[in-house]
């Protein structure tokens, strides 16, 4: 509701995107202001507390379409510090409505240093592959139903052919036929010999979505057996599943997000959260040192300006998080790579999935197009 802001100094501000004319935008921010806190008349409180309880808002601006603008600001001590409580601040039972969006949040500093963010960020993912003057290659071991053997063999080729980072395939769990430890075994041994042949480090993310503990499990076994990085598909697990394992100090590798599920979040209309939040903000926030989404152009709803928007918000300063590589996939060839590298910018990750396998030279060859394209 609109009112005076409370004298607090940590707080939570949120855009969201509302149908107009003004006077229902006005009813309608001022409804999220109590549905996002107490969820009841605010008359319910005292004055007093509905001062320091409730959301406030304190803008509200037209925008394209007939839709309103608004910006509320909640106090900071609703927040306990998982992402669950923020989620549910941000969009809970809001997202019940079907014409709210959320198109962005912020928060003050004092809450945003009880978040660890991104481990490496984009210049420690630099370092660690050894490459600082183009955008970075990301190939996947796939498709499913390949065996462990299989799998290694064709991370050898990537390496020689020149990426900076291999990551399982998100449907690669502990299948009958390519069991986990085997599989990662394997791979991060053939990645790490053909590597040293190379004389340059490739990465290699480990998948391990799956309930906490086995995720737990799968995290530590896969540092052991050699895993540089962890693939967590935050959708499928919660992004909480994702912090606790980058809180963790004894596996303490990269974390790489997959989009699997978060789809369904994404905006189509005129309600859900904006591509920014779901691809950029929660992942950065979560701890994820990369965050994979789809590219415009590609098979995925995605628009050129959205996709932007989402590397943005993945490299902005952010008080004390450090930034996070925006990855880009959806049957990436090389039609397509001047035309995302222009867009883009420099920092950021090319996913190659498929395309890669079905060049007639082979992976080798094609990887070697890929750099020639980006003029190495």
């Amino acid at each position: 509701m609109s009112r005076t802001a409370s004298d607090d100094s940590e707080f939570l501000t949120t855009i969201y995107e509302v149908d107009g004319p003004e006077s229902l935008a006005r009813r309608t921010a001022e409804r999220i202001c109590c549905d996002q806190t107490i969820e009841a008349e605010s008359n319910l409180l005292s004055p007093s507390l509905q001062s320091t309880i409730l959301g406030c808002l304190d803008d509200l601006r037209a925008t394209a379409g007939g839709r309103y603008q608004a910006t509320i600001r909640f106090p900071g001590n609703l927040l306990s510090g998982d992402c669950t409580d923020l989620l549910n601040v941000l969009f809970g039972t809001s997202s019940l409505r079907g014409d709210v969006r959320l198109l962005s949040f912020a928060m003050t500093n004092g809450l945003l240093a009880s978040w660890q963010g991104p481990g490496l960020g984009i210049e420690g993912l630099r370092q660690a592959v050894g490459v600082s003057h183009r955008p970075l290659f990301c190939a996947v071991l796939k498709p499913l139903g390949r065996t462990p053997r299989e799998l290694a063999e064709l991370a050898v080729q990537f390496v020689e052919g020149g990426v900076d980072v291999i990551k399982d395939d998100q449907s690669l769990v502990d299948q009958q036929w390519c069991r986990f430890e085997e599989r990662v075994a394997r791979c991060a041994e053939a990645i790490g010999r053909a590597s040293t042949g190379r004389g340059r480090p490739c990465l290699y993310f480990a998948h391990i979505s799956g309930s906490v503990d086995t995720m737990r499990r799968r995290a530590a076994l896969a540092k052991n057996l050699g895993a540089s990085g962890l693939l967590i598909a935050p959708g499928l697990t919660g992004f909480d599943a994702m912090r606790t394992l980058r809180s963790d100090n004894e596996i303490a590798l990269p974390i790489a997000s997959h989009p699997s599920m978060l789809g369904t979040l994404v905006d189509r209309g005129r309600s859900g959260f904006a591509a920014p939040v779901v691809y950029g903000l929660l992942p950065r926030l979560a701890g994820s040192d990369l965050s994979i989404y789809p590219a415009f152009g590609s098979d995925y709803p995605m628009s050129q300006q959205d996709c932007v928007s989402v590397a943005q918000h993945s490299r902005q300063s952010w008080g004390c998080l450090k930034s996070m590589m925006p990855a880009v996939g959806g049957r990436i060839g090389l039609e397509r790579l001047v035309e995302l590298d222009s867009v883009l910018g420099k920092d950021i990750m090319f996913v190659l999935g498929s395309r890669i396998q079905q060049f007639p030279e082979g992976v080798v060859a094609a990887m070697k197009e890929f750099h020639r394209v980006l003029g190495e």
